[in-house]
C-alpha cells in the first residue's frame, strides 16, 4: 500500500489521489477490524460447555487474524504527505503505565554548549519525562547460603546457623524455580520438554527427567494445602460439579484411555458472599458414578450440575425418612443448547423462539448479578418467574403437536424432564441459573489437554488435580498463581 518517499510525485494532484486511495484501503482495513472485533465479542460471550473448545478454536483464529491485520498497518510506511494530520487515523490516548513497576531513569546529558550561542553557563529549568514499558527477560541466578561456622571458647563446641529447608532435598532448585516450572505447566500449557528447551536457550541445562522429578516431590509439598482447599470448598453450602475427560498414558502399550478430572467450585460472588471463591479436582480412571458420591460425601446443601446420570444417586435421602442432604440446581445452559443444535441443520422456529425466551431469563439475571439474596429473589419472583410458567406452558403444547422422535422433541423433554431442578433458582437467590462456574473451571483442562498425559497411575492423575486445584483458586481470586 506504501511507497518509499522518494518515489512520490511531485504533483500535489497525484499525491491527493495517493492519498484517496490509502484512506479508502485504511477504511476498508478498519471495517474489517472492527466486524472481527464483533465476531471476537460475539463468541467470548457465547462459551457454552461442550462446544467450548470449537468456540475456543474460533476465538484463537479471529484473535490472529486481528493481530495479521494490526502488525501489517504497523509496518507500513506510509508517505510523508499523509502524515500532516488532516487525513491520520485517530488513536486511542495511552493509558499511564502502571504504578507498581520499578522505574529505571536513563538520563540523556545536554549538550556542553549552546547551539544557538555557544556558551556554556546553563541554569537547569526543569526536565522532561518519557516513560515506556520495556521488559527484562526472565533469567536464572544462583543464591549461595552462607553459614557462617563458629566455635566456642569456653567448652570449643562447634556453632552454625541453621539453614531453612529447600522444597527439594538435597536438591538445586529454589522455590521461585519450582514454582515457576509447576505454573508454566499446568497455567501456561509448557510441556516439560518445551521448557528444557526454552531454559537451554539460556544456557542453563535442565532434562525433561529432572523436572518431572521436582513436580512429584513439590506435589508432596503441597498436600497440606490441598487437604485446606478441600475443606473450604465443601464447606460450602453451594456448589458447581462437572467433569471432564483426560487422556492416560499406558506406558509398554503405546496407547492411551480415558480418566476423568472432576471439578467441584465454590463460588458465591453472584450473590455477595464474602467467602473466596476456590475450585478443587479429583482424577478418576473412570466415570462410574462412585466417584462423585466419594468425593460429596460430607457435602450438604444445592449442587449445580448437569444431567450425568452418575450425580443421581447424590439426590437420594442418605437415610430413611430423612429429606436429601444435596439438591440439584439444572444448569439452563445445557437446557439450551440442546436447542441452539437445532438452528444450526437450518430454520428452527421452535427452537429459536425457545432461545429467545431463554435468553430474556439471562439478561435478567445480569441485572442482579453481585447483588444480595433476598433482591435476586425478589426479582427472580417478580420477572422471571413469569416467562418461565409461560414457556413451560409453550414446550407441553408444543410437544403434542411435535413428532415424538424428532430433534426439537426430545430437546423439549430434556428439559422438561428437569424442569424442578431448573427452577429452583427462582426461589433461592444463592443459586445460580446455570453451571458455567463450573464450565469455566474445566476449560483450563480442555486448552492444556495434550500437556496431561499420565503415567498410567491414579498418582499421576491425583498429582494434577492437586497442582490445577491450587492454581486456578488463586486465579479466582485475582492471584498470580506462581
Amino acid at each position: 500500500m506504501g511507497q518509499s518517499h522518494s518515489n512520490l510525485p511531485d504533483d500535489v494532484e497525484a499525491l491527493r489521489a495517493i492519498i484517496a486511495v490509502q484512506a479508502l484501503q485504511l477504511a476498508k482495513r478498519d471495517s474489517l477490524i472492527d466486524k472481527l472485533k464483533a465476531q471476537l465479542a460475539v463468541l467470548k460471550r457465547a462459551r457454552f460447555g461442550a462446544s467450548s473448545e470449537k468456540i475456543e478454536r474460533s476465538i484463537e483464529q479471529l484473535e490472529l487474524a486481528l493481530e495479521d491485520i494490526e502488525a501489517a498497518e504497523a509496518e507500513i510506511a506510509a508517505p510523508a504527505a499523509f502524515h500532516d494530520g488532516l487525513h491520520a487515523k485517530s488513536k486511542p490516548s495511552r493509558q499511564p503505565l502502571p504504578d507498581h513497576l520499578p522505574r529505571h531513569d536513563v538520563v540523556h546529558q545536554a549538550a556542553c554548549t549552546c547551539p544557538i550561542c555557544g556558551g556554556s553557563d546553563f541554569i537547569r529549568k526543569g526536565e522532561t519525562v518519557s516513560e515506556v514499558l520495556d521488559y527484562v527477560p526472565a533469567s536464572f541466578r544462583v543464591v549461595r547460603h552462607v553459614q557462617p561456622r563458629f566455635t566456642c571458647k569456653g567448652c570449643d563446641t562447634d556453632i552454625r546457623a541453621e539453614m531453612q529447608s529447600l522444597p527439594i532435598e538435597r536438591g538445586k532448585p529454589g522455590p521461585g524455580l519450582v514454582a515457576h516450572v509447576l505454573v508454566a505447566k499446568y497455567c501456561d500449557h509448557l510441556p516439560l520438554y518445551r521448557q528444557s528447551e526454552i531454559y537451554a536457550r539460556e544456557g542453563v541445562e535442565l532434562s525433561r527427567s529432572t523436572m518431572a522429578d521436582w513436580v512429584g516431590k513439590a506435589s508432596a509439598l503441597l498436600e497440606p494445602l490441598l487437604i485446606r482447599l478441600r475443606d473450604h470448598v465443601f464447606a460450602g453450602r453451594r456448589l458447581h460439579g462437572d467433569d471432564t475427560p483426560v487422556p492416560v498414558l499406558e506406558p509398554g502399550k503405546g496407547q492411551t484411555r480415558t480418566g476423568r478430572l472432576w471439578t467441584y467450585v465454590r463460588d458465591g460472588r453472584p450473590w455477595g458472599e464474602d467467602a473466596p471463591p476456590a475450585v478443587c479436582y479429583f482424577f478418576s480412571p473412570d466415570r462410574k458414578g462412585q466417584h462423585p458420591k466419594e468425593h460429596l460425601a460430607k457435602f450438604t446443601g444445592v449442587l449445580h450440575a448437569d444431567g450425568y446420570a452418575g450425580f443421581r444417586d447424590l439426590y437420594e435421602p442418605r437415610k430413611l425418612n430423612e429429606p436429601p442432604t444435596i439438591l440439584e440446581a439444572a444448569c439452563w445452559a445445557h437446557a439450551r443448547r440442546k436447542f441452539f443444535d437445532l438452528t444450526a441443520s437450518g430454520p428452527a422456529p421452535i427452537a429459536e423462539e425457545t432461545l429467545r425466551r431463554i435468553g430474556e431469563l439471562y439478561d435478567i439475571e445480569q441485572t442482579i448479578r453481585g447483588e444480595p439474596p433476598d433482591v435476586r429473589e425478589a426479582a427472580r419472583h417478580h420477572k422471571s418467574k413469569p416467562k418461565v410458567e409461560a414457556l413451560r406452558q409453550w414446550l407441553d403444547e408444543n410437544l403434542k403437536r411435535l413428532p415424538q422422535k424428532s430433534g426439537t422433541a426430545e430437546a423439549i423433554r430434556y428439559a422438561l424432564s428437569r424442569w424442578t431442578s431448573l427452577c429452583r433458582f427462582l426461589d433461592d437467590g444463592t443459586i445460580e441459573i446455570d453451571n458455567n462456574a463450573a464450565e469455566r473451571a474445566i476449560r483450563p483442562i480442555a486448552l492444556g489437554r495434550k500437556n496431561w498425559l499420565f503415567a498410567g497411575s491414579l498418582r499421576g492423575g491425583e498429582r494434577t488435580a492437586a497442582i490445577l486445584s491450587l492454581i486456578e483458586t488463586a486465579k479466582l481470586n485475582g492471584l498470580d498463581p506462581e
